[in-house]
């Protein structure tokens, strides 16, 4: 296959992307269909077949394409400079913002969310792996430069994933917007006291 072919699939495929994450979010997924799609980009559901063998392929690769965006964000300011701890604060609130905003402020994305734990788990489990690794990161820097006081950096990460779920996960979002608990600052304060060297005794 040449370069230019190469390209032109490429962009091919990011157009349907492009138009399926917007058909989704209008009319929601359940309802669009790759007829839909295929309508919008002007071509045959046959040549959307071309590139994505299925409905939920197309699905795969828009969610993929979103947590993809909250990953690079997260990774740009993880690799930032000054205290871990502060970067270790804002990684994790822009996740939660991110996600607030993109799914759980939008019905149809939330349903989209939805499907994909129930059919594409295998992505939210990489998008997660890769989102626990960079703060990781941020607390392995941390621990080496003594501001963390970490015996096992990738468990650590793990915990502190954990701990912050409620505003991490879209559905435990939404669900817990009005329930009693801790704000945001207040788990992060948690976390980062439990990263935090314990004073020695006399």
């Amino acid at each position: 296959m040449t370069l230019i072919s190469e390209n032109v699939e490429t962009d091919t495929r990011e157009r349907i992307l492009v138009v399926a994450e917007r058909l989704f979010r209008q009319i929601g997924y359940q309802k669009t269909t790759v007829a839909d799609i295929a309508k919008e980009l002007r071509m045959s559901p046959a040549n959307v077949y071309r590139f994505f063998d299925s409905k939920k392929a197309i699905h795969e690769g828009v969610a993929r394409g979103l947590m993809g965006e909250v990953e690079q964000a997260a990774q740009t300011i993880a690799a930032g400079r000054g205290p871990a701890a502060t970067r270790l604060r804002e990684l994790m609130i822009s996740i939660h913002h991110m996600n607030a905003e993109r799914y759980v402020g939008d019905s149809k994305l939330h349903e989209m969310v939805e499907i994909a734990m129930e059919e594409s788990w295998d992505v939210c489990v990489a998008h997660m792996l890769q989102i626990t690794e960079t703060i990781g990161s941020v607390i392995g820097q941390g621990a080496a430069s003594g501001e963390f006081e970490v015996a096992d950096v990738p468990k650590a990460a793990m915990c502190a994933c954990t701990a912050m779920m409620r505003f991490f996960h879209p559905q435990m979002i939404a669900q817990c917007a009005t329930k009693p608990g801790p704000t945001i600052d207040e788990m992060i304060d948690f976390i980062i006291a439990g990263l935090s060297p314990r004073a020695k005794a006399n």
